[in-house]
């Protein structure tokens, strides 16, 4: 799940990090009536996405007349694919500087990593890149949680303000992580007022999908998934599938699988067209499954990678081949299929398709990704 930025930063607040005072508006009117109590203004996209103010998603406004004028340009807008239907009114803090700060979900150290630098404002990655000894990263035992002794050894020497709130502004950051089961939480930038205060100008929450159950508050403010109209047929259908631009069609029984597969097809020079993890179901739900994959007109060749292990590869390869024989597709198709029932499944193939699944998946995929670009299978 992710949030736009009005919707993340009362977590903050609740969590005692200092927000500007603000209000969304929906129309040019409201924005203005919002500037006049607030003042000089900042008016800002409400879009879950990052960039907005490349994309002239947030601009300045010293008076009400120009809050009215920035909303009209701002509202409607289209950024990142995400059409701008409110704008955030928030009021302009003078600042001393500008840093950036920020917890994630890090593969490396497998747990919760907090970030920090004194160059905020920029994308994190440019500084990453250009700037990596500016950029702390400071791992946190899950278990123990933040330690104020290790934030404080691990920042910087020289900082734009006082390191004591500053850590505590960072353990707080990590509790709204925490509790909210997020896999992202950043505020950028993270100001120094002229009076000393730290205030979070903006902020971005990605939530984990998975914590849905734990956070239905949440759910209430996320924003709503943007999906393609394949993909959103395919939540009808309670598949897990995700559109790419590719030409490879991908139908796999895990997740991992499924990514892996996708992975070996770029790598071998083809693309993707989708992701697909159809699980253990694939004998019940084959068809509307393919039907799915086959709706992209993109799709040139479909690829099947099946690897079973508590599911019987039997099973799920008969429901394909039921699918594929009423279905009558017109294009090229590869199989790999190892795991439990394997020999049978391959049998399967043979008799009923009278094709010759492949022993590696590599074979398979360099198979498939000929077949996109028009050469031989």
């Amino acid at each position: 799940m992710n949030f736009a930025e009005h919707a993340a930063k009362p977590l903050l607040h609740a969590a005692g990090i200092e927000i500007p005072r603000a209000a969304l508006a929906v129309n040019e009117e409201e924005a203005a009536a919002i500037a006049a109590r607030l003042g000089a203004c900042v008016i800002k996209a409400q879009v879950p996405t990052g960039k907005r103010g490349k994309a002239g998603g947030i601009q300045l406004a010293a008076s009400v007349d120009a809050a009215r004028a920035a909303a009209r340009r701002i509202l409607g807008m289209t950024i990142a694919g995400e059409r701008v239907e409110r704008v955030l009114v928030e009021e302009q803090v003078p600042i001393a500087a500008e840093m950036y700060a920020a917890v994630v979900s890090d593969a490396t150290s497998k747990g919760p990593l907090v970030l920090y630098s004194a160059r905020g404002g920029m994308d994190i990655e440019e500084i990453a890149h250009s700037h990596p000894e500016a950029l702390a990263r400071i791992a946190v035992d899950i278990r123990f949680g933040p330690d104020h002794a290790l934030f404080a050894r691990a920042l910087p020497a020289i900082l734009p303000c006082e390191s004591k709130p500053l850590v505590a502004l960072l353990a707080r950051l990590f509790q709204v992580y925490a509790a909210n089961d997020a896999e992202l939480v950043e505020i950028n930038p993270l100001a120094v007022a002229r009076d000393g205060r730290l205030i979070a100008l903006d902020c971005k929450l990605s939530v984990d999908d998975s914590a849905i159950p734990r956070q239905p508050a949440l759910l209430r403010s996320a924003a709503p998934d943007r999906l393609t109209l394949l993909e959103a047929r395919g939540k009808a259908l309670a598949l897990k599938y995700i559109e790419l631009e590719g030409e490879v069609g991908v139908l796999a029984n895990g997740a991992g699988l499924a990514m892996t597969t996708m992975d070996a097809v770029r790598h071998y020079g083809g693309r993707p067209a989708n992701f697909l993890e159809i699980g253990g179901e694939s004998y019940t739900k084959a068809k509307p499954a393919l039907e799915l994959v086959l709706a992209n007109g993109r799709v040139k060749c479909l690829l099947v990678n099946f690897c079973g292990a508590f599911a019987r590869t039997d099973v799920m390869i008969a429901g394909v081949i039921s699918a594929w024989e009423e279905l009558k597709p017109k294009i090229p198709l590869f199989f790999t299929i190892h795991g439990t029932n394997e020999d049978a499944a391959i049998a399967m193939v043979r008799e009923r398709l009278r094709l010759e699944p492949f022993d590696r998946m590599d074979e398979a995929v360099e198979a498939a990704v000929a077949a996109a670009k028009g050469g031989s299978p």
